[in-house]
Formats: C-alpha cells, structure tokens, sequence
C-alpha cells in the first residue's frame, strides 16, 4: 500500500507540471497542436518502454478487450487533456488542480459505489460523503 500512496503522489506532482507545461506550450501554439504533441510523445514514450520491458504481450491481445469501450481511454485521454489546458489558461494551476482533483474523487467515489465499469461495488459510507463536503468547503475557502 505504501508504494501505492508514493506512486499516487508522484502521479499527482507530474499531472500539475504537465498542466502547467501544456498550459504554456498552448499559449504559444494552439490547444489541438499542444494536445496532438502531447498524446503523440505519450504514444512514442510508451512505444520505447513496451520495447524496453520485454513486450510481454502484443497489440493484437486489443482485440480481445472486452466491453469494447474500454478501448476508448486513448480518446477520453485527448479530452483530458484538452481540459486540462483550457482549466489551467482560465483558472490558473492551483484552482484549475483543486476543482480537476475533487471532481476526480467524487466521480471515483460513484464508480466504486454503483459497482460502475467492472469495479467491485463498495457500500455507501456516511463518513466519506463527510469528507467529500470538507474537501467541497475547501474548496469555497480556497477559491474565495
């Protein structure tokens, strides 16, 4: 669980950087330019690393992905970072991370309640609702 907890901090310190560096390449290009050579070094990146690790599986296993739509994270991933650029050039870095950060927790939250996408269902506590509108009052406070 620790290194969970340490890559989950990594993950978070590199989503605000990249923000921040999307955010920056945008205002000297454009949004699609700034998300095409995003998702394409992404691509190149992983590319090299399916390489480098050994290549325990190919491509074609793609074919076997069952419901289908779960193919569709790449897309889904344009988008993220469309908004992501947008939210940092509106708001600026920490805003933009606090509103992106507490969505993500709410709608993780439903996905693990409903049993959404293949995910064990987990029962509906109180006491995380009670989080969820701390975090929601930080964000007034932060924000105002």
């Amino acid at each position: 669980m620790l290194w969970g907890i340490i890559i989950a901090m990594i993950s978070g310190t590199l989503m605000s950087i990249q923000g921040v560096f999307n955010a920056e390449v945008t205002k000297q290009t454009s949004v699609w330019v700034s998300a095409s050579f995003v998702q394409f070094s992404a691509l190149v990146v992983c590319i090299i690393a399916w390489f480098v690790t050994g290549r325990e599986t190919g491509f074609q296993g793609l074919l076997e992905v069952r419901p289908w739509y779960m193919l569709s994270g790449g897309i889904i991933g344009a988008f993220i970072t469309f908004t992501v650029i947008q939210a940092m050039n509106q708001l600026g870095p920490a805003k933009a991370a606090i509103f992106i950060v507490t969505l993500q927790l709410i709608v993780a939250y439903v996905i693990e309640v409903l049993g959404l996408f293949g995910v064990d269902k987990t029962g509906f506590e109180p006491r995380k609702m009670i989080g969820l509108a701390a975090i929601i009052a930080g964000i007034v406070v932060f924000k105002w």
